[in-house]
């Protein structure tokens, strides 16, 4: 039986003192409280706000008529019927692609918890099966607003945690997805960095592109992967780890969000040992937010879930993405 949830302490990292070590880091609502419903759906997002995750993440894509939409993935398979309301609309590799499908057409789908398509099965078995229930995908503008919304009737004020995802595939379809996302962004208040409103991208070009072309002026994030592949976006994950890496991300960016891998390493608890990335970052100036912490898929180096984040809190990182908001007990 899951443990019963205790509201977290949360924190918001103020704009003067991002790498600053916090006993108390905040929780990021990775998809809403996905742990709990299905993925960036408004009801995550109502409930990731009540246990009060100090922000809130939203993944963006583009729709057919170049409305940012929340969603996980480029493609729609594995967490919608997008495959048995629109047969037929598949490409070439199977997969039924965001980009294909105007707001209306999206707004027709039933999202679902996390499934693969292959088979039918649950990707975390033990998470929502509850029937009868229809959910359905936002936009950014609806999450957003929806966030202001809570912010204002509750009189806690939760941030946004936006992510930009795969904008070199976009532009590869002809579509421009981080000027989409910026405009959303100031229409609802989101411009610099005194504005409760991380964004972040696996793509150090588009990085690069949000600050010297754009000219973002809000907090931006270098999303890093593990190991030592040149991702997506030359993004090189290995090198910037170094402290020369760091170092030079923080002309650009306030943080990074590396994997819980690259925070802490070992096959058991007994083995585990802190890195030293953390304290790197923090030394060039920037704020670390690890990914992603869930009660049901911990990582080895991890006795259970109260150790996971203990871990994370002795490393120093100033916040961390949840799919449980507010299970810290």
């Amino acid at each position: 039986m899951r443990p019963l949830l205790a509201l977290a302490t949360f924190a918001f990292a103020s704009p003067l003192s991002l790498a600053a070590a916090d006993p108390v880091p905040f929780e990021i609502a990775h998809r809403g409280a996905s742990g709990y419903l299905p993925e960036h759906t408004r009801e995550a997002v109502v409930m990731a706000h009540g246990l009060g995750a100090g922000y809130i993440e939203q993944d963006v894509v583009l729709s057919a008529d170049g409305i940012p939409v929340v969603l996980h993935d480029i493609h729609l398979d594995d967490v919608s019927d997008v495959a048995t309301r629109f047969p037929g609309r598949a490409r070439d590799d199977g997969k039924h692609y965001a980009l294909d499908f105007t707001l209306a057409e999206l707004k027709q789908l039933e999202m679902r918890e996390r499934f693969k398509p292959a088979t039918g099965e649950r990707v975390f078995p033990g998470r929502y099966a509850g029937e009868g229930i229809v959910f359905r995908l936002m936009t950014l503008s609806e999450s957003l607003t929806l966030i202001a919304a809570l912010n204002a009737s509750t009189g806690r004020e939760a941030g946004v945690y936006p992510e930009i995802k795969r904008p070199a595939w976009h532009r590869a379809e002809g579509r421009d997805l981080s000027r989409a996302v910026l405009a959303v962004l100031q229409e609802h208040g989101y411009e610099d960095k005194e504005d409760r409103c991380f964004l972040q991208c696996f793509e150090y070009d588009e990085v690069r592109r949000l600050r010297d072309e754009l000219g973002y002026r809000g907090r931006l994030i270098q999303l890093l992967g593990g190991g030592d592949k040149i991702s997506e976006g030359n993004t090189d994950n290995a090198r910037f780890r170094t402290p020369e890496g760091l170092r030079e991300l923080a002309l650009r960016v306030d943080g990074i969000g590396p994997p819980l891998g690259e925070v802490a390493k070992g096959g058991d608890p007994a083995s585990r040992r802190i890195t030293s990335l953390v304290a790197d970052a923090r030394a060039a100036g920037l704020a670390v937010h690890p990914y992603t912490a869930r009660a049901d898929e911990l990582p080895k180096w991890a006795a259970d879930y109260d150790d996971l984040i203990r871990v994370l809190r002795e490393a120093g990182v100033a916040g961390y993405f949840t799919d449980f908001p507010g299970l810290v007990r």
